[in-house]
């Protein structure tokens, strides 16, 4: 492991906006902040949004920024990565903004029902033909709703038209609510989204890979949708093979 990579980990223990629970604290068994995140972290009462896999925390950083209102969490596995939102919050004392180190199959032993009032999911993975591992998968959609408040929307913001077309297939499948979607964002105006909190931020807000992408050429999806109550979801019956087929460019180099 690189010094700077030890540097950074090191300095995550400082921080106290970083929560890194042990794999020891939240298999099988409840974390202590879980349904506590408010009251004991946040201290106020003030509603709670997570980033999932957040990265270097830029979307969680400058969505606190926009709305001081709001308590924003950014959970990404990679410390060294966190690091950076980590160290900005620290140093701009910001007290809306929290970071949580873990693995996303953990997610339910961190928080409560109810807890949450929205979800960003921002450039992830589309873990093509992995489906198990996809942040909108059923496996994780379940997860979430145990902790999600009614109605809470769930927002997706992507590159890849694999996982929008996929997600908005699994919406469908399940009868969920979808509040808002486009294949390309940036051909529309923050008006064309009247249900999304600041759409606003849909265009003023972007990641280092959401600005390398644009600077490519490549058009950015976005989905928000809503899980109505639903605990259990099934796999849409979408053709996979034959999307990937007509999109073997696309798809060639990762997207």
């Amino acid at each position: 492991m690189g010094h700077d990579k030890l540097r950074k980990f090191e300095e995550n223990k400082s921080f106290g906006c970083l929560v890194q629970p042990s794999t020891e604290d939240v298999l099988h068994k409840d974390h202590p902040l879980k349904g506590r995140w408010a009251a004991d972290f946040f201290h106020n009462g003030n509603p709670i949004v997570l980033e999932i896999g957040c990265g270097k925390g830029e979307y969680t950083i400058a969505l606190a920024l926009r709305h001081p209102d709001i308590n924003y969490i950014g959970i990404d596995i990679k410390g060294a990565r966190l690091w950076k939102g980590a160290k900005y919050a620290t140093e701009n004392k910001m007290p809306n903004v929290g970071f949580l180190r873990t693995r996303v199959e953990f997610i339910t032993s961190l928080f409560g029902p109810g807890e949450v009032s929205g979800i960003w999911i921002t450039f992830a993975d589309p873990q093509i033909r992995r489906e198990n591992l996809r942040l909108t998968s059923p496996r994780f959609l379940s997860r979430y709703s145990s902790f999600l408040k009614d109605g809470a929307a769930i927002n997706l913001k992507t590159d890849s038209r694999y996982l929008h077309e996929y997600t908005l297939a699994l919406a469908r499948q399940n009868s969920l609510k979808v509040l808002s979607r486009t294949a390309d964002l940036y051909s529309g105006a923050p008006s064309d989204f009247p249900s999304i909190q600041d759409p606003e931020a849909l265009f003023e807000v972007q990641t280092f890979y959401e600005q390398h992408f644009l600077a490519q050429g490549f058009k950015i999806t976005f989905l928000s949708f809503s899980l109505e109550g639903k605990t259990e979801f099934v796999s849409p019956d979408w053709d996979e093979d034959s999307f990937i087929n007509e999109n073997h460019q696309a798809f060639a180099i990762g997207l």
